[in-house]
């Protein structure tokens, strides 16, 4: 077993961050659009809430993104151009997801500093962060101030097209906030990568053992 530094301090913070603000903009979120069904809050105060919340996130994200634009640790973010290499790894990695790891096979993918996500995870955090998160900023910024975005707004078809993609990629969210925990326990233990995003280092299991020499398998049965 070998301690892999991976996530450093300021990766930990924004994520734990930007965990609880996900939470609350899911609800505050249901609250603002299925006003009826629940009252956790007034409607004033969940639009209130929801407003300065996704623009604490929106700034959390340009902390990630300063981080990693000067970081070479964002080769962990590199797209593999290799068409070839990332159909093999990626049937790799769901073959594995989908019966070797109840097989206790070993993962495909070894984590290191500048590789620490599969190539599943990898093209998931590219659609999620650089491109569903900015058109959810997008398109939330321009449902908190019509007025001032309705040029923008009347370009790609209304409030109501607006408003639909903003709520399609907030269902997308809110699923995934359900889906995250659960990948999060596909570690070599099912709290390896929960651990490692608290005290920065992945464990790297051994997957297997050094042979047993002959003779000393003969002694042992002996």
């Amino acid at each position: 077993m070998s301690r892999v530094y991976v996530n450093p301090l300021p990766v930990r913070i924004w994520h734990w961050a930007n965990a609880l603000m996900f939470i609350i903009l899911i609800v505050t979120g249901v609250q603002i659009r299925y006003l009826d069904l629940f009252s956790l809050m007034s409607f004033r105060t969940a639009v209130v809430v929801h407003n300065w919340v996704a623009f604490a996130l929106i700034a959390n994200f340009f902390i990630w993104l300063l981080f990693y634009l000067f970081s070479d640790r964002n080769k962990a973010y590199h797209p593999e151009f290799n068409i070839v290499k990332l159909a093999d790894q990626s049937l790799k990695q769901m073959l594995y997801y989908g019966y070797g790891m109840f097989r206790g096979e070993p993962n495909p993918h070894h984590i290191d500093p500048y590789n620490k996500f599969n190539p599943l995870q990898r093209m998931l955090y590219q659609i999620l962060m650089l491109f569903l998160l900015p058109l959810q900023f997008a398109t939330g910024l321009m449902l908190w101030d019509v007025k001032r975005f309705q040029p923008y707004i009347d370009m790609v078809g209304g409030v109501r097209v607006v408003d639909t993609v903003h709520v399609l990629i907030f269902i997308f969210f809110v699923f995934y906030m359900f889906f995250h925990p659960y990948l999060a326990t596909l570690g070599h233990t099912p709290t390896a990568h929960i651990k490692a995003m608290i005290t920065g280092y992945e464990e790297e299991h051994e997957e297997c053992d050094a042979p047993v020499a002959p003779a000393a398998e003969g002694a042992a049965k002996a």
